[in-house]
């Protein structure tokens, strides 16, 4: 069996603790969250097909688990055919372009935490 050894934890829990608490990470997680929401209403313009709307507007977002984790997504449950596509229909999406645009904007927020 291979040993792993993890060296700096120690530095690196006292610099989280000098630079930010707790509390600046559930922001950026909250603010990212929200942006990213943001980002998927504003690409859930359907151009393909028969569109009422009602994906967009079911778009909904919450924090989870004590802040640290924000959910967002629609709920219509055909949504994720209009994301990924059928065989009948091309793929419109929606959700993924706003996380790959949210990513690095987040991994940014999070390491000004600890600089």
């Amino acid at each position: 069996m291979a040993k792993v050894e993890i060296r700096g934890l120690d530095k690196l829990q006292k610099k989280l603790k000098k630079n930010c608490s707790l509390e600046d990470v559930k922001t950026v997680v909250l603010k990212n969250g929200m942006d990213m929401q943001n980002k998927t209403v504003k690409n859930a313009v359907f151009t393909k097909g028969y569109s009422t709307g009602a994906t967009k507007r079911s778009i909904r977002g919450e924090t989870r688990d004590g802040g640290f984790t924000y959910a967002e997504g629609p709920s219509t449950h055909y949504a994720p055919y209009v994301e990924f596509g059928t065989r009948f229909m091309d793929a419109q999406p929606f959700v993924r372009p706003a996380f790959k645009q949210q990513v690095p904007i987040f991994k940014s927020d999070m390491k000004k935490l600890v600089k």
